[in-house]
């Protein structure tokens, strides 16, 4: 989801090193919302054995998508970017007095399968998809694909059957199945909708039609995670569920708390699990928190009881040593 700041990402990654101020080799017994007091916008995240990825959102910046490892969720690092420059036209080398600023590389989705890792982004500029994908995450290369049409704020989602898809849309949500390679929509297929109005459950008024989306598959069931935002309220996560890929969905307001929202599910090695979100904070951008996830009835359930965002968090203890590359 696009947004008006414009930033320096080396900040960023400063600043994903000096968030916290105990000393290098301090136990972390428990982490502090937020998570990262950084710009770290529209970020998704997954789990490779012990250890965490997270991508986020670049705009017209260079290098793009830049990629962070953590052994805890609470301390990040930088270790790559997945692309050098989107596209070489004159509105992103600022060329014959033309620009692009707000319009790069837009909401990233980051998912791993078989072995290769792989992140996924839409830019208005271009107006096309565009996928990389390596096998070695902190070290490339990265191989770069790109197809028309530019798919918003999507989702890129591997199932069980072998099957690519992505989800995306505003307000009105879309399923479009892709080439098993992820280079480009599968020839013969069209995509179709599976959530008319992604925002009711949030209420009738809306400012901002639900969009976000991020895909799950837990336990056989299919998950997926948008933003809302309805008029005199606050930014607002909303949960569909659907046994089938392509619906029918239920949705329900997932957490209204704070305006933390736009984000998705990880779990940890011992079968904790959180939602990562992100809570604009004025000039200093989005900035990350963590929400503890209950499971009730086949629901996951955000915050505290009382549906909250807490302000620590219980993570696991372990040294702060620095993530290496592989």
């Amino acid at each position: 989801m696009p947004y008006s700041l414009s930033r320096s990402i080396l900040l960023v990654g400063i600043l994903l090193t000096s968030t916290f101020t105990s000393p290098l080799l301090a136990q972390v017994k428990q982490a502090q919302n937020p998570i990262i007091f950084a710009d770290v916008p529209d970020m998704s995240m997954l789990r490779v054995g012990d250890t965490y990825y997270m991508s986020s959102t670049t705009m017209h910046m260079s290098p793009g998508v830049p990629i962070m490892q953590s052994k805890d969720l609470a301390n990040w690092y930088l270790v790559s970017y997945a692309y050098d420059t989107l596209a070489s036209v004159d509105a992103m080398t600022l060329a014959h007095g033309k620009s692009t600023y707000g319009r790069g590389s837009w909401a990233s989705s980051l998912r791993y399968h078989q072995g290769t890792y792989y992140v996924s982004t839409f830019d208005q500029t271009t107006g096309k998809t565009h996928v990389y994908s390596t096998k070695n995450i902190g070290k490339g290369p990265w191989k770069a694909v790109s197809f028309r049409p530019s798919l918003h704020d999507h989702s890129l989602f591997f199932d069980d059957d072998g099957r690519v898809y992505m989800v995306y849309g505003s307000g009105k949500i879309q399923l479009a199945e892709l080439t098993a390679d992820v280079s480009g929509l599968k020839p013969g297929t069209t995509p179709q909708v599976i959530i008319e109005n992604a925002s009711a459950p949030a209420g009738p008024n809306i400012n901002l039609p639900a969009e976000g989306s991020q895909l799950f598959k837990v336990n056989g069931k299919y998950y997926l995670f948008n933003i809302a935002w309805p008029k005199n309220g606050m930014r607002t996560v909303i949960v569909h569920r659907a046994d089938n890929i392509a619906g029918p969905y239920d949705g329900r307001v997932a957490l209204q708390d704070l305006g933390v929202a736009q984000g998705g599910l990880i779990d940890t090695p011992d079968g904790k699990w959180y939602a990562y979100l992100f809570r604009d904070f004025g000039a200093v951008g989005r900035i990350l928190y963590l929400v503890p996830v209950q499971w009730q009835d086949g629901w996951p359930v955000l915050g505290t009881p009382a549906g909250k965002v807490p302000a620590t968090l219980a993570l696991p203890a372990k040294p702060r040593t620095r993530c290496t590359l592989r």
